[in-house]
């Protein structure tokens, strides 16, 4: 039997090449930027849902119903794809928002809503 030849990315020693080692490390960076960016996508879905709830019941702009969602997040000291997904729990079972956000979300519309549309 002939022996196999060496290979220099996968040496026999156990160690990786150090271009192999710097792949997988960019490579685990990217799956986790991937990750993040999917629930970015998924955070920003919610949170024009909940802008159009806000547009459709008080009758403000989109941008209206997006600075009142972030100063009610910011009111309530919550984040704002929680005050999103609040809204949105509540526009689809009618349970009450936790009084925190209710709160928040009534004073951000009291500073808000008059706002002159663009």
């Amino acid at each position: 039997m002939s022996p196999q030849p060496s290979n220099p990315l996968h040496p026999r020693n156990g160690t990786p090449h150090p271009a192999v080692a710097g792949r997988d490390a960019r490579a685990a960076r990217l799956e986790a930027e991937v990750a993040q960016l999917r629930q970015a996508v998924a955070s920003h879905a919610i949170i024009d849902q909940a802008i159009g709830v806000l547009v459709c019941l008080h009758q403000v702009s989109a941008d209206t119903g997006f600075t009142v969602l972030r100063v009610a997040s910011q009111l309530a000291n919550t984040k704002l794809h929680t005050v999103a997904e609040a809204v949105m729990r509540w526009a689809r079972t009618h349970q009450p928002l936790p009084a925190p956000i209710q709160e928040a979300l009534d004073e951000a519309l009291r500073l808000h809503a008059d706002t002159p549309e663009s």
